[in-house]
């Protein structure tokens, strides 16, 4: 019986934010596993234990991001570790968008300012409302949504930014978000599983330090065939193409209104199982697949196969 582990955080006191994590372990279970979530961050966790261990809900890692990506290698050189440990490296830094914009993929114009690059109010955009937000993040934290008469405000969260060693995203506001959301197209075992869509997270006025909704709305959704190009691309641009369990591959409209990536998420997506009944069945006999043969998934298959009906 092949033992797995699904990493996620310590929640403290309070129940889980992750609502697949405990249906996922009883399906495991059921299909045949000797599955448990272990904190990530547990000391006392014998990881070599266990001949896959599976990142799912580690939501605390952009507060402590090298010492998750240490741990990620730690725990790849003793087991096997979904998805691997150089992905979660890259992944973690969303400078990784530079990386895909240089590979031809569509996504959403960004531009880095480093602690001491230049970043006064006339170093932000003054033509249109714009993004700041640290590379590492997740539900929005720390990300704030201003308009070009509120560049003193801005400016003064990339200096407390800067102040913590953060780098800083400026993006443009794409405001086709506000009609059409966000899509997130989930794919494990290198086949699309499902996707949903939420509205806009990020209001006019809510300080970047306010606590966030991080799915506003969620919806199930049917990805139309250029959504599924572009994921498909991005997930190919990743660098090594590695095998990948899981993915998630966030998209809004451009200005244009074509899908363009957001955030390609490949360490700890939320998959959304609850959104779609039966697809926790799917995800164990994939992860069960992956603990049993190390080689059982050849890489992603086109993001165009269409999703498992379970």
């Amino acid at each position: 019986m092949p033992r797995v582990a699904l990493a996620t955080y310590d929640p403290g006191a309070v129940p889980s934010r992750d609502r697949d994590l405990g249906p996922l372990v009883r399906a495991l279970r059921a299909a045949g596993a000797d599955a448990e979530a272990v904190h990530w961050d547990d000391a006392g966790a014998d990881w070599a234990a266990y001949d896959l261990v599976v990142i799912r809900s580690t939501w605390d890692y952009s507060w402590r991001a090298e010492e998750f990506v240490a741990w990620a290698e730690r725990c790849a050189k003793v087991t096997r570790l979904a998805n691997p440990a150089d992905v979660v490296r890259w992944n973690t830094d969303k400078r990784y968008l530079g990386d895909l914009a240089a590979a031809g993929v569509p996504v959403v114009p960004t531009r880095y300012l480093a602690p001491g690059d230049p970043a006064g109010a006339g170093d932000l955009p003054g033509g249109h409302d714009f993004v700041v937000k640290p590379v590492f993040g997740a539900g929005a934290r720390l990300a704030a949504r201003y308009a070009p008469a509120e560049r003193e405000t801005a400016a003064a969260q990339v200096a407390r930014l800067h102040a913590d060693g953060l780098t800083v995203m400026v993006q443009p506001y794409l405001s086709r978000i506000d009609v059409s959301g966000e899509r997130a197209l989930q794919f494990f075992g290198g086949r699309l599983l499902h996707a949903s869509r939420k509205r806009a997270v990020l209001s006019p006025g809510t300080a970047y330090d306010a606590v966030k909704v991080a799915h506003p709305d969620l919806q199930p959704w049917t990805p139309t065939p250029a959504e599924l190009a572009v994921a498909e691309k991005a997930l190919a641009a990743v660098p090594g193409a590695p095998e990948l369990l899981c993915a998630r591959v966030d998209l809004v409209d451009g200005q244009d209104g074509s899908p363009c990536v957001m955030e390609l998420e490949l360490v700890e997506p939320n998959l959304f199982l609850w959104l779609h009944p039966g697809s926790e069945q799917r995800v164990a006999r994939e992860i069960l697949a992956a603990a049993v043969v190390p080689t059982a998934s050849a890489g992603p298959r086109p993001a165009s196969v269409a999703a498992d009906p379970t």
